[in-house]
């Protein structure tokens, strides 16, 4: 069972794509949403815990995340930051580590090769290491791994596999509900619930948030460690500052 006694963190999600920042909806139908150096720098200020910043095309395009781009971020940045796209080896990481991130996000190259999270784990420590789930459920209700940007059908459970990454040494799980990605209907809270009884380590929620009381929902019923977001926060729907005044006038321990 994840350790949820700490206090819960509020993470916006820059999706990047040829150096903007987009969002969709279920990975589709991208929009621009702005500068992401600028948009880092905003949400710094204005009370985010961390930030994650997704180079959304670099595995599908097999090339490496934007170095110039993390290093510009993290200049304008003094919280914890993850980065993630295109990541498989570890002079990725070293590279992204010495740019500035904090952490790193894998997802397609540790399906292909689950040693990748122990040889990171062990070169870098585990508390750097994400691994990102993108799952759906299938009709009979088991949430299913797709890789490469959700295109791509794995084979493997959601629940099976997140376990298996916490026993090679990931430190936190980025799970992303694809079919609620973008449609702010809520956060996938029973499947994060599972995920928070299958495991030790923190478990950031990603995919549906459309009201403060879906964050209220995630952080009770669905037991995250961390609420991720994007277009609430991008198109300015939902300020941190106001959705962390209702989370404290509801009893939810988070950094003020």
């Amino acid at each position: 069972m994840s350790n949820s006694s700490l206090a819960k963190r509020i993470i916006p999600c820059l999706d990047v794509k040829n150096g903007r920042t987009v969002k969709g909806v279920q990975f589709e139908s991208l929009i621009d949403a702005g500068d992401p150096v600028a948009l880092a720098a905003y949400y710094a200020a204005v009370g985010a815990d961390e930030l994650v910043f997704l180079d959304i095309s670099a595995t599908l395009e097999n090339r490496k995340t934007l170095l110039d781009l993390v290093q510009n971020v993290a200049k304008e940045v003094h919280i914890p930051f993850t980065v993630g796209g295109g990541i498989s080896s570890e002079r990725d990481v070293y590279s992204l580590l010495r740019a500035g991130a904090d952490k790193v996000s894998i997802n397609s190259s540790a399906i292909k090769d689950p040693s990748l999270i122990e040889r990171l784990a062990l070169n870098f420590g585990a508390q750097c290491i994400v691994l990102a789930i993108d799952a759906m459920p299938e009709i009979n209700g088991k949430w299913m791994v797709y890789s490469r940007g959700g295109t791509t059908k794995t084979g493997l459970g959601l629940y099976e596999w997140a376990e298996k990454a916490q026993t090679l040494g990931a430190g936190e799980i980025l799970f992303t509900a694809m079919s609620k990605d973008g449609t702010k209907s809520g956060y996938a809270t029973e499947a994060l619930f599972q995920l928070h009884n299958h495991l030790q380590i923190p478990v950031i929620a990603s995919g549906g948030a459309g009201s403060k009381e879906d964050f209220l929902e995630v952080f009770t019923k669905g037991q995250a460690d961390a609420a991720l977001a994007a277009s609430l926060f991008h198109f300015g729907i939902l300020s941190i500052p106001e959705l962390k005044s209702y989370l404290m006038e509801n009893k939810i321990q988070i950094r003020c």
